[in-house]
């Protein structure tokens, strides 16, 4: 019997910016809010915490995503983010 492995996704329904916090606490099963204070807390105290979102933004796909193969997400995510690869 093979268990099936959870995938993280950015979501799509339940989004601020681009996602990224939301589907991080969906991924480990908490409250989003809880993600979002920890980003905040982090970009204020250390500075890192924008850099690291906006990575995270272009490299973690939407649920639509999830049969294309990772490059093209990274592709697809970063012109619509305004940035080239």
């Amino acid at each position: 019997m093979e268990k099936e492995s959870k995938r993280l996704y950015r979501s799509e329904t339940d989004q601020i910016l681009g996602g990224v916090a939301s589907g991080i606490a969906d991924y480990l099963n908490i409250d989003p809010t809880i993600v979002r204070f920890l980003w905040v807390l982090v970009a204020l105290l250390g500075g890192t915490g924008v850099f690291v979102y906006i990575v995270l933004w272009i490299i973690i796909p939407t649920p639509n995503q999830k049969d294309i193969p990772t490059k093209q997400v990274v592709e697809q995510n970063a012109k619509k983010n305004g940035r080239e690869s």
